[in-house]
């Protein structure tokens, strides 16, 4: 099946609507390999669908990781920048694309289609827009080719420790950074703070 034959999809944030909710959980819990345990804090939660209702994907943005090497270096910002602007970033935590769905470029069309939605959502529900949207790709898992195709940048890579590695003793799976700027000028505002 290609992209044209799903016909008509829609996209909706669904974290407003206690069904979309219990659907997109479900379909995280069952089929995406990190499950699903809910969503704190600041968050977007979208559904695409067919016409019919059938639900093809399920998107999660959420609070991005405090310190994050690689991507700060991106950014340019040193810890009082992060500090005051952390909140301008969000973390795509979970994307799942249904078992069965095997439509060639379906990926980077829906990513494409959130993230030009994404920050005037974010604004809607938070008053305060989102300049930078960052992911981590588990490299033993995947290759990162749906974000590549969708324009974002790959930046670097993890240290393979969690937040919670206190001591540097826990270890993790190393895991790719991209990142996708929201606007032109994110440096500015994100380092400086300027609007």
């Amino acid at each position: 099946m290609t992209l044209p034959e799903l016909g008509p999809l829609e996209i909706r944030e669904v974290s407003g609507e206690a069904e979309g909710r219990e659907t997109l959980a479900a379909a995280l819990a069952e089929f995406h390999y990190l499950g699903h345990a809910g969503t704190v804090g600041e968050n977007a939660q979208y559904l695409v669908t067919q016409s019919s209702g059938r639900v093809l994907a399920a998107v999660v943005f959420g609070s991005a990781a405090w310190k994050c090497r690689d991507r700060d270096r991106f950014i340019g910002w040193g810890a009082a920048a992060r500090a005051r602007n952390l909140s301008l970033l969000t973390n795509n935590q979970r994307f799942l694309i249904l078992p069965g769905v095997g439509v060639k470029g379906l990926g980077s069309w829906i990513l494409g289609r959130v993230l030009r939605r994404l920050a005037t959502d974010w604004q809607a529900k938070y008053g305060h827009p989102i300049w930078l949207v960052e992911t981590f790709v588990e490299r033993a898992r995947f290759r990162g080719t749906v974000y590549r195709a969708a324009n974002w940048q790959h930046v670097g890579a993890t240290q393979g420790r969690t937040r919670q590695d206190r001591y540097s003793t826990l270890r993790v799976p190393v895991k790719d950074i991209y990142v996708y700027p929201l606007a032109r000028h994110f440096r500015e505002v994100l380092a400086d703070g300027l609007p």
